[in-house]
């Protein structure tokens, strides 16, 4: 595309940005500001308009979304506002669930873990809220990121090797996903197939907007301890 052509598609699609933006955004912590996901995302439709190949089938817009949002998700990536030791502490709850889980072969429950690490139940609680805040990274570091639960990837061409970890590491983790507890299974499911928002989950839930993010980090911190094998091979 030439760069005339590209100005034009740039202009024509700016409001494709900020639409996916501000849908970022109702998922996001309130220190995230939607201008940096606009910038990020104004890259990735830059980098849409350089790469577009109209003989691999998906339309411009479809395949530009992806790549807007990928690079946002770059960006909150790169911008973890979260200190060190909130990564730390959800490392260890992680390992605590594995742990609990291993040995005893069933769901490990709060006063589990509790138990194991020797903090209080608001303590606990207070880590999953700030597992919040790091979730983005989190992901990341468990080799679950939204593009894999999502299914919305645009990558360069994998290697047949690759194709095949790749579909098993999709078929461990939708068998890890299916064996959450019930509520924490219906949580991934609507925040990442449904796409609401945690004000939405909690509705449909019955609970407060704090105490679904709470569950969604549980979730999330779950599959991270089940998905160990997986992510250190």
């Amino acid at each position: 595309m030439d760069p005339v052509s590209q100005n034009a598609m740039v202009v024509k699609h700016a409001s494709l940005v900020k639409r996916i933006a501000y849908h970022l955004m109702a998922r996001m912590p309130p220190m995230v500001l939607v201008d940096d996901l606009i910038q990020a995302g104004m890259i990735g439709l830059l980098d849409a308009c350089r790469n577009y190949d109209s003989t691999q089938g998906a339309s411009f817009e479809t395949y530009a979304g992806i790549r807007i949002r990928g690079a946002m998700l770059d960006e909150l990536r790169r911008n973890d506002w979260a200190p060190k030791s909130v990564h730390r502490k959800v490392r260890e709850v992680t390992e605590a669930m594995r742990k609990v889980e291993h040995e005893t072969g069933r769901d490990a429950r709060d006063e589990d873990v509790i138990k194991v690490l020797g903090i209080s139940r608001e303590e606990y609680h207070k880590i999953l809220r700030e597992a919040t805040v790091s979730r983005m990274v989190n992901l990341d570091d468990a080799g679950i990121d939204e593009e894999v639960l999502s299914e919305g990837t645009v990558k360069s061409e994998p290697t047949p090797l690759e194709n095949l970890q790749n579909e098993d590491f999709k078929k461990g983790l939708s068998r890890a996903i299916a064996a959450l507890p019930e509520r924490e299974r219906m949580i991934i499911t609507l925040y990442y197939d449904a796409e609401l928002n945690l004000r939405e989950i909690g509705a449909v839930l019955g609970v407060s907007e704090s105490r679904t993010s709470q569950l969604l980090s549980q979730a999330l911190i779950r599959l991270r301890a089940r998905m160990t094998n997986w992510t250190n091979q």
